[in-house]
């Protein structure tokens, strides 16, 4: 089995000196950095980028430069998604953004579990956990998402929060660590507001 192999089936693999991953990260990043330095007016050049750099990205999608992928191949994101300025996949174990989500600047989703013990870490070993995001989703800035988790349709996840287990659908939550603060309701619609 190949490094890779093992990364995409979730298992302990060598993220750091396998040539097989190392030439997948450095096309990533070669295609971040065509990206990064593309005007943003250029809007069909930047387009004819991120599907090459994100192939599983659906239509209507708007990314903000800069951004920065580890493989950008595992990363699917749904129609109509905003995504801001700065954001990092660290898409190993797998990304998957829902439809119609607004993930604000300086977020990052971070899919990596290094080893515990130093000799092993040192190894180069680590393992690579999904992550998924429901639809509907808004983040504000500076958001970052560990390994393995599921944020649930519907949610809202406040500013600075670091997500550390799974959140469900239709609650706003925010904090280090992040957690449920309240469900939204009816009485959060604007019209009901005065």
């Amino acid at each position: 089995m190949t490094e890779k192999e093992k990364m995409e089936a979730g298992l302990w693999y060598d993220a750091n000196y396998d040539k097989e991953l190392l030439e997948l990260r450095l096309k990533a990043e070669d295609l971040c950095f065509d990206l990064n330095n593309t005007r943003p007016k250029d809007a069909d050049k930047r387009a004819e980028i991120l599907k090459k750099l994100l192939p599983g990205m659906e239509e209507n999608c708007v990314i903000l430069s800069p951004l920065a992928a580890d493989y950008g191949c595992y990363t699917k994101i749904g129609h109509d998604t905003f995504i801001n300025h700065n954001a990092y996949l660290m898409d190993g174990g797998g990304i998957t953004i829902g439809n119609h989500c607004f993930i604000g600047p300086n977020c990052g989703l971070y899919t990596a579990v290094h080893a515990t013990v130093a000799e092993e870490r040192n190894q180069g070993l680590e393992k690579a956990l999904p992550i998924t995001i429901g639809d509907n989703c808004w983040f504000g800035g500076d958001v970052k998402i560990l390994p393995g988790v599921t944020i649930g349709s519907d949610t809202i996840i406040g500013a600075g929060s670091v997500v550390t287990k799974d959140i469900p659908d239709h609650v706003v939550a925010a904090g280090n660590p992040c957690r449920v603060l309240r469900p939204i309701t009816e009485t959060d619609r604007i019209l009901n507001q005065k």
